[in-house]
């Protein structure tokens, strides 16, 4: 039997998740968690097999959570399930030690298939994210702008460019509008740019939105 962990702050989507999971009977959800902290709390309380995350969770998001996983349980099983496309946080969350990335667009039609073969020791990533992680590996050319943002930064970058305020932005992670207003300043100084404008107008550029 494989044991599972569900991590989504919502609770609609983790009741999806647990009806696929239902109709296979050699998974078990043995627990749920709605925060980064919740799912360190309940890998240090009980083993699991495999771990499907959200990146998009309010305090300590996912991709934070799977850096703090890696040494706390190395050899756990994740799964990222995101509602953000594949092309950059993919490679972000493999790097940080995912075992595989799926849009929750995707789910109903390939999670099963995506859970099997990571049960089984393998990945599971499309095609295109294959090709890139391969080419960032050789690749000697600068590195974009964007990639020299931390996770965090590189997260609300793409909350800004998707229009939304910093005080959404602040409630939506849990975090003060102070600490996004600085996160935002940062990221204008890492991406030498001056306005918001200009951000967007790199997103659209590099096939971030």
């Amino acid at each position: 039997m494989i044991q599972i962990l569900i991590a989504d702050d919502h609770e609609m989507f983790r009741e999806g998740i647990k009806r696929i999971c239902e109709d296979n009977p050699d998974l078990v959800v043995a627990g749920e968690a709605s925060t980064g902290n919740e799912v360190l709390d309940k890998v240090v309380e009980s083993d699991y097999d495999l771990l499907l995350l959200d990146i998009a969770m309010p305090g300590l998001n996912g991709l934070d959570t799977l850096k703090q996983l890696k040494t706390l349980k190395p050899r756990l099983r994740v799964l990222v399930l995101s509602m953000y496309p594949e092309d950059e946080y993919a490679m972000r969350a493999i790097k940080a030690g995912a075992a595989g990335y799926l849009t929750k667009a995707k789910a109903s039609r390939e999670l099963m298939e995506a859970i099997k073969k990571i049960s089984h020791g393998g990945n599971y990533i499309n095609a295109s994210v294959a090709e890139k992680l391969l080419f960032d590996t050789k690749s000697e050319t600068s590195v974009p702008l964007h990639k020299t943002l931390s996770d965090r930064e590189y997260q609300i970058l793409n909350m800004i460019v998707r229009g939304m305020k910093v005080s959404e932005i602040a409630e939506d992670l849990s975090l003060s509008v102070k600490t996004v207003s600085t996160y935002k300043v940062r990221i204008l100084n890492k991406m030498e740019m001056k306005s918001t404008a200009e951000l967007v107008k790199y997103a659209l550029e590099h096939d971030l939105l």
